[in-house]
């Protein structure tokens, strides 16, 4: 008896069975859009979720432009929480603005009962709401290192600077955190 390979999708859209409009692009070329209107959305969309995710107390937000450096998705929209209610409301306010911009939702994990890191992929946009000590295990924000960071604030959020990079290390560490030496 010979088993037979199931063919691999070819792309993510194929995978995740995402129907595109004709014109769209596939995931597997740089950005996975290809109109200046629909990267326009994605940019919006990653904006207002980052800023929604602030009113709903969310920690440390931060939207990574992913373009050019991922076939997955255009933006990662990154938070902590302070606790599990507190992530997974955060998330479904961030899936409702989705479906109410247009973007479909091809995966998200809102059900899973003991999560400490939730997810809303929206294909072109990732959100990625974490428990803290989460975040720092995984470090997305390392991973994604030379990713722009995007402005989303509106001006009743700008209380400190912008900073599109970050003052930390390599190993995660601010400056402060690293002992002088001897």
């Amino acid at each position: 008896m010979t088993l037979e390979k199931a063919p691999h999708p070819e792309n993510r859209d194929d995978s995740l069975h995402v129907n595109r409009q004709p014109g769209e692009a596939d995931h597997a070329h740089g950005s996975t859009r290809t109109t200046p209107e629909q990267q326009a959305q994605a940019l919006e969309y990653s904006k207002l979720c980052a800023q929604q995710l602030k009113d709903d107390k969310t920690e440390d937000v931060l939207v990574l432009d992913l373009r050019g450096r991922s076939q997955v998705t255009d933006f990662f929209v990154i938070g902590s929480g302070s606790s599990q209610r507190q992530m997974r409301s955060s998330a479904q306010h961030a899936a409702t603005l989705a479906k109410g911009l247009g973007m479909s939702i091809v995966k998200d994990n809102l059900g899973e009962r003991d999560s400490d890191w939730f997810i809303i992929d929206a294909v072109d946009v990732v959100v990625h709401l974490f428990e803290p000590d989460t975040r720092l295990f995984y470090d997305l924000e390392m991973l994604w290192g030379d990713a722009p960071r995007i402005d989303w604030r509106r001006e009743d959020q700008r209380d400190q600077p912008f900073t599109e990079g970050s003052d930390r290390n390599l190993a995660g560490l601010d400056p402060d955190d690293i002992p002088p030496a001897e």
